[in-house]
């Protein structure tokens, strides 16, 4: 018989300080880069001191990993929602503004994330070759049968997963750029529905059969 303790699940108290210290990490990394980016910034940035932080995490490198563990988390779970039997348009719309609805709730997780992979994935590239991959071949599977039973035109389901991801996570990482180029002050809610609709009406009435896509 096993006879050690089970351990406590976190206290509310743990919950609220670890998600304020994620975010304001977050915050600091997607503005500074990880070498720009210090424990005492991120602690005045989350209203706490650096002894406490430390209290939750032990050094930059362990809450640089947390935050990019809570991005991947989230965007697989997205993947993972994509039911295989369900209407291709439905499924394939819902995950494009899911994506999109990140970029705008969360655009400095998705700078983090950008920033690590053009750095070359050094904390998330296992990830990548294990989680990430059998997660996406899933999608891939998904999309493939839907090819292979005529509800799509024949599509590389990589390629196209790669470009939901561009199109969608574009309005995170260079939003800067967007807004000047449209002359916006800010990068409101509608603005954030029209890319969705845009990409999802330019994405699947390329792929959807031409009955349907013009019906």
């Amino acid at each position: 018989m096993d006879a050690r303790t089970p351990e406590k699940p976190p206290s509310r108290l743990k919950q609220r300080n670890e998600a304020k210290i994620l975010s304001a990490a977050q915050s600091v990394f997607a503005a500074l880069g990880y070498h720009g980016a210090t424990i005492e910034k991120i602690a005045e940035r989350a209203s706490m001191s650096q002894p406490n932080l430390h209290n939750y995490f032990k050094t930059k490198s362990d809450l640089y990993a947390a935050v990019l563990e809570q991005t991947l988390s989230i965007w697989l779970d997205l993947i993972d929602d994509v039911n295989p039997k369900g209407d291709p348009e439905t499924e394939l719309r819902r995950y494009i503004a899911q994506k999109v609805e990140l970029s705008r709730l969360h655009p400095d997780a998705s700078r983090v994330f950008a920033n690590e992979i053009l750095q070359g994935a050094p904390v998330l590239k296992s990830h990548i070759k294990t989680r990430v991959r059998a997660n996406v071949q899933l999608f891939s599977d998904a999309i493939a049968s839907w090819v292979a039973a005529g509800k799509l035109r024949p599509v590389d389901p990589y390629h196209l997963i790669f470009m939901i991801w561009a199109s969608t996570q574009h309005y995170a990482d260079f939003l800067a750029q967007i807004k000047a180029i449209m002359d916006v002050p800010r990068f409101t809610k509608s603005h954030f529905e029209a890319a969705e609709q845009t990409i999802s009406r330019t994405i699947l009435y390329g792929i959807l059969p031409e009955t349907k896509a013009h019906g």
